[in-house]
This record gives C-alpha cells, sequence and structure tokens, in this order.
C-alpha cells in the first residue's frame, strides 16, 4: 500500500511522569516506521474532556494534514466507541474516543464527512487489559491509516450525526448590557480566555467592571500586555481571537481566583480607570 499520511498530531492527558506517552510511540514507530509525530500536549488535566477539546479545536486549523490521536478517555474500557473521524475532504482523521472530546475541532474545520466504529479488532494489538487504547487501537489504527488502509476497513460506518458531541458553552448579553461570559482555558500564564468574540465587546464600550461571584474589579480594553498597566486588569484578544483578561507580568487568573468552567459578568462602565495602574480595594472570594 501506498503512504497516504506522513504526519500524526498527538494529544492526551496521559502527562510525562509515566512510559504512556513513550509506549504509543514506540508503537507508532513499529507499525509506520516514517511516519513523523507531533506531541500537541500531553498535559491536558486527567479526565478532563472538555479543556481536551477545546485545547484541539484552538490547534485545528493549524495543524500539519495526516491523522490525529486525541486520548483523554475517563471511560476507556466501558461502552463507549473508538471512532476514526474524516474531516476536511479527507485531509485529516481524528482517531480516539467517541466521548465528545473531538466535537469542537470538528465543527472548527468544517464538519465530519464520514466516520467509523474502530471495532474491527484486525488493526489492533493484542490486549492483555481493556484499559490503554491510546496503545491498543488508536495507534495501530493510526498506523494503519498512515499505511494506505482504507478507512471503511477499519470497523463499522456511522452516521457522523450520531456521535457524541462537543459542548461549546455561549456567552450572553442581557437586557442591561451586562455579558455572561465562561472560562474557557487559563494558560500557563494565567492569562484567561473568555468565550467572547472581540466585536460582542465593541458595542459596550472599552471599560468594564468584572462581576465574579460577588468580587469586583474594573478592567479595561487594552492591545497588549504593556498597555494594561502594572497591578491593573486588561482585556485582550488573544492569539486565537477570542477576549482574554490579562495583566502585565502577572497572573490575572490568580489573582481574580478564575479557573476553566468559571462563569463572570463583564459590566459596562462610564468611567475609565487612572492610566498606569489600577485601584486597590478590599474584595472577598466566594
Amino acid at each position: 500500500m501506498e503512504p497516504r499520511y506522513d504526519t500524526i498530531t498527538f494529544l492526551s492527558d496521559y502527562g510525562h511522569d509515566d512510559e504512556f506517552v513513550g509506549v504509543v510511540h514506540s508503537v507508532l514507530r513499529q507499525l509506520c516506521p516514517d511516519v513523523r509525530v507531533v506531541d500537541l500536549t500531553h498535559g491536558i488535566a486527567p479526565f478532563d474532556v472538555r479543556g481536551g477539546g477545546l485545547a484541539l479545536a484552538r490547534a485545528a486549523q493549524y495543524l500539519t494534514p495526516g491523522v490525529v490521536i486525541a486520548v483523554v478517555d475517563p471511560g476507556v474500557g466501558s461502552a463507549r466507541r473508538p471512532v476514526a473521524i474524516e474531516v476536511a475532504d479527507g485531509a485529516a482523521v481524528f482517531v480516539g474516543p467517541d466521548n465528545g472530546l473531538f466535537g469542537p475541532a470538528v465543527q472548527m474545520v468544517g464538519g465530519a464527512i464520514r466516520a467509523v466504529w474502530l471495532n474491527d479488532p484486525e488493526h489492533h494489538l493484542e490486549s492483555p487489559g481493556p484499559l490503554f487504547d491510546g496503545r491498543d487501537v488508536f495507534a495501530p489504527v493510526a498506523a494503519a491509516l498512515c499505511n494506505g488502509v482504507p478507512l471503511e476497513e477499519l470497523g463499522e460506518l456511522v452516521e457522523p450525526a450520531g456521535l457524541f458531541p462537543g459542548i461549546f458553552p455561549l456567552s450572553e448579553v442581557g437586557d442591561d448590557g451586562a455579558l455572561t461570559a465562561e472560562v474557557l482555558w487559563v494558560d500557563r500564564y494565567g492569562n484567561a480566555q473568555l468565550n467572547v468574540d472581540p466585536t460582542e465587546l465593541d458595542e459596550l464600550g472599552d471599560v468594564f467592571e468584572l462581576d465574579l461571584s460577588g468580587t469586583r474589579r474594573s478592567a479595561r480594553r487594552a492591545h497588549h500586555f504593556s498597555e494594561v498597566g502594572t497591578g491593573a486588569i486588561g482585556l485582550v484578544v488573544d492569539s486565537y481571537g477570542f477576549i482574554a483578561i490579562v495583566t502585565d507580568r502577572g497572573a490575572a487568573a490568580e489573582d481574580l481566583g478564575l479557573r476553566a468552567g468559571d462563569q463572570l459578568t463583564l459590566r459596562p462602565i462610564a468611567d475609565e480607570p487612572p492610566a498606569g495602574g489600577g485601584v486597590t480595594t478590599r474584595v472577598e472570594l466566594s
């Protein structure tokens, strides 16, 4: 068979403390020696399907065409289906658990073309136990795809509309002009990405009161970190085009006690806070 794909992108919640990532790499190396493996991240929090799905969606439009293995799989060994999902006119195939992990990324690249339930053991490794599908199912299936095995030979074709959906929270503007948002992601610098498109703030102004379950802080829109000012909170357009809460050379999420999944309200205010610094007030975190 002629090779079909020459790149595998790999995302998981495996971390690097154990041998899991290295074992998957070794299986791929044995079954498809010429393929290049790109480790997108293995730092997804354990069992965090939502976080893994959002990370994959953020990266999807920048990934090299090929096979994507994504494993955040708290239901491994259960009745949840292992699947392969073809997208982008066949330019890529997502391989992993059918648990919502792929929903946001599939939508980001235009939807699924075909999907297969990976229930044919011919292209799996013999497994001593049912709890490591990354090694025993997803890696050998990805290698088979790279080696030219047609998608439909890997299992039973299923209706893409029946795949487990991913959930992307939507922001909402109330009658009073306040915008209710959710934290999608906190990066390692402490920037908190919101599910807010910049255009949603354009008609609301440049200065806002952030209401975080009773804790209130002022924030203003800025173009970059240094424009925010020492000690102040800023709202910037991040590298993925969403509004993020930031501070200059600090961790805004830590300062505000924010985590992924938290809700907050952005309420427009008329008076701009003093330039170059924030106002220190006593707050109570709930």
